[in-house]
């Protein structure tokens, strides 16, 4: 116990003297930490969601390289993947504790002790129906689900074995675990916000390295280029990406935004007058990131964006701040959707609101509050209810007509944020500046 929390105050020392990427931790370090933050979570979460949901036990079922999405947050930091079939159990008891089973050849890291001896019980699923009988649960919960993928993890074969196994007083008690699926995956604790701020941290500094003059040479460098640079530093860092970045330009010509353009592959040559955006994402401590931001590339003369562009972000800033004042703990994400679209348009704003939740995947599993061609809501993944200690990235867009360009124009941004009592906070802020990158002249004469 004492070396657990002797990791969590070191580690978390560190970061608040530094949060820079030259602070990221080593691979070792990192398996201690992602260890603990798991045993801390099967604890504190699964027992009170599985009463939330009235489920008695909660059975994860993978083979080796087709694993169920949620059996890998369960795993250790040194499994890469399910072996051979592994088989978890967890078992709520009469007093909320949480008893746990790890139907395979071997522990399952430190939370999930071996409990199938396969010499005195050879057969697998016989071991599972034990389990089952000893313990006579009322509910028991599968990963299937028609709407929610990541929720539907448990295979037609794997399914099918473990009902054939079972009594028909068992089979009948088999139900649909996605509401707890979802609820797993969705809910942090205090010890992953600590890190998850650094996380978000690591982000804003790589994409502020790469929109800046030490990446790009206006009149040389195209948004490839970057797009590369990107991919190269996340290597470089020792890092992951849950998808591939995108950097694209607006500018004063006579071509109109296109939504789907702005997140695909484009060379374009930068050049001085360029509003830059790009979409960028890290993986780390098995957390990831989804930030949209914007940089300016001064011309000559200037020494900040022009005015009707700083216009445009407040516009954009203010959508969010509207957008996430509507977050209240049971109301869906299709409420929330309607009612920041409504109070945006009445202050006269264009908006577009595409957020999703974020956390053990990209995309990640909980409520959909919008998507970027279906702003009139979202069928079922937009009716699920909003729960506390949940994180999102609040992605969004204003629209606004520049007369200078004689155009509209997006800016479209992305922050990662978490919703608990408080209300909705920013991980690590948000963008309410441009970021700045000189012209070449201007560079070369400095």
């Amino acid at each position: 116990m004492k070396k657990q929390l002797s990791i969590f105050i070191i580690i978390f020392l560190s970061i608040q003297m530094f949060g820079q990427t030259s602070n990221i931790l080593s691979m070792r370090d990192r398996a201690e930490v992602i260890d603990n933050i798991l045993e801390k979570r099967v604890h504190s979460v699964i027992p009170k969601l599985m009463k939330r949901e009235n489920i008695d036990m909660w059975i994860i079922i993978s083979r080796e390289y087709n694993e169920d999405p949620v059996i890998k947050t369960l795993l250790p930091a040194t499994w890469i993947s399910a072996r051979r079939r592994t088989i978890l159990i967890c078992s709520l008891n009469k007093d909320d504790s949480l008893e746990t089973f790890a139907v395979a050849r071997y522990d399952v890291g430190a939370v999930f002790k071996k409990s199938w001896d396969k010499e005195k019980q050879p057969d697998q699923w016989k071991r599972v129906a034990e389990i089952i009988e000893q313990k006579d649960p009322k509910k028991i919960a599968i990963n299937y689900s028609k709407h929610f993928a990541l929720a539907d993890g448990i295979t037609f074969t794997d399914k099918s074995e473990l009902a054939e196994n079972l009594s028909k007083k068992y089979q009948n008690r088999l139900v649909s675990g996605e509401k707890l699926a979802i609820g797993w995956l969705e809910t942090r604790i205090p010890n992953e916000i600590i890190f998850y701020r650094h996380i978000v941290k690591i982000a804003h500094d790589i994409i502020k390295e790469g929109f800046s003059s030490r990446v790009i040479t206006p009149g040389f460098t195209t948004t490839n280029d970057i797009v590369w640079w990107y991919r190269e530093r996340i290597r470089d860092l020792k890092l992951t990406t849950w998808f591939h970045p995108s950097v694209s330009i607006q500018r004063s010509d006579d071509i109109e935004f296109d939504h789907m353009k702005s997140f695909t592959k484009n060379a374009n040559i930068i050049r001085p007058g360029d509003l830059l955006h790009v979409d960028f994402g890290i993986t780390y401590l098995r957390l990831n990131t989804d930030t949209q931001q914007h940089a300016y590339i001064l011309k000559e003369n200037e020494t900040d964006a022009p005015e009707y562009l700083k216009i445009a972000l407040k516009r954009a800033n203010r959508l969010q701040d509207i957008f996430t004042k509507k977050f209240k703990v049971g109301k869906t994400g299709n409420e929330i959707l309607k009612e920041a679209r409504d109070q945006a348009i009445n202050e006269g704003i264009k908006p577009s609101i595409y957020t999703h939740p974020i956390g053990y995947h990209g995309h990640a599993a909980g409520t959909t509050l919008g998507m970027w061609d279906s702003q009139g809501g979202v069928p079922v993944r937009g009716d699920y209810p909003i729960h506390l200690n949940t994180a999102y990235s609040i992605e969004l867009n204003a629209s606004t007509y520049i007369k200078e360009w004689k155009k509209e124009i997006r800016i479209m941004l992305e922050e990662d944020a978490f919703f608990d009592k408080t209300g909705v906070w920013y991980l690590d802020g948000r963008q309410k500046d441009f970021l700045l990158i000189l012209s070449r002249d201007k560079h070369l004469s400095d």
